[in-house]
């Protein structure tokens, strides 16, 4: 019995490792996300070079999700470097590059949905959707990332807007505290002044 008894323990420790090593582990990815075609080879080695020159690092740390090489050369598939950028396939549309910051961010930028690998999200392969959009539409049709790409920078610019009409706002209130102030030092003055001037009239009439 006890034979048994440990065998029942010993498989449900193994059942809960493996559990517990799946949860944990990092999520699978195709070879090469967020590289270009131009540039895997460069990313072949064993031992690959920070694109800056000041580190290298072993092959199995790349889109490891820590950031090895300051440039974010080991990190182009993950958001775990502010300066690499992941690159978009899009096959069947036009290839794009995007900041880190917006690799599983919860919004599919890549037409091919690439980017969006490691969140509770399906992105849609639009790529021939938008080709075929391009085609029908002619030159004057924007595809879906190039008007988000646009709202974004109108977004941006209503901010900075915005952040000058603070800035202005506060340069005028503080312009006009210090024309309170001054005003209230030359009544202060005038206010004196007239004291004085009764008080030396009274004093000349006694």
């Amino acid at each position: 019995m006890q034979l048994v008894a440990r065998r029942r323990l010993f498989f449900a420790a193994v059942v809960l490792a493996c559990f517990l090593f799946a949860s944990t582990a990092p999520p699978l990815r195709p070879p090469f996300t967020g590289i270009s075609p131009q540039d895997e080879k460069y990313y072949s080695g064993a031992i690959i070079a920070c694109s800056d020159g000041s580190k290298t690092f072993p092959h199995n740390h790349l889109n490891d999700g820590y950031c090895d090489c300051p440039d974010g050369t080991d990190e182009p598939g993950t958001s775990a470097c502010p300066e690499s950028k992941f690159y978009c396939r899009n096959i069947g549309d036009v290839p794009q590059q995007l900041f880190s910051s917006r690799v599983n961010d919860g919004i599919c930028d890549c037409c091919d949905g690439s980017d969006e690998y490691d969140v509770d999200i399906t992105c849609q392969n639009t790529c021939a959707k938008n080709k075929d959009s391009d085609l029908s539409m002619g030159d004057g049709y924007h595809s879906t990332e190039a008007r988000i790409d646009d709202l974004r920078v109108r977004q941006k610019r209503r901010r900075v807007d915005l952040n000058d009409l603070l800035h202005y706002l506060e340069g005028m209130w503080i312009i006009s505290i210090i024309e309170l102030v001054i005003l209230m030092v030359v009544l202060t003055i005038v206010i004196r002044r007239t004291r004085s001037r009764r008080r030396l009239h009274l004093w000349r009439n006694e």
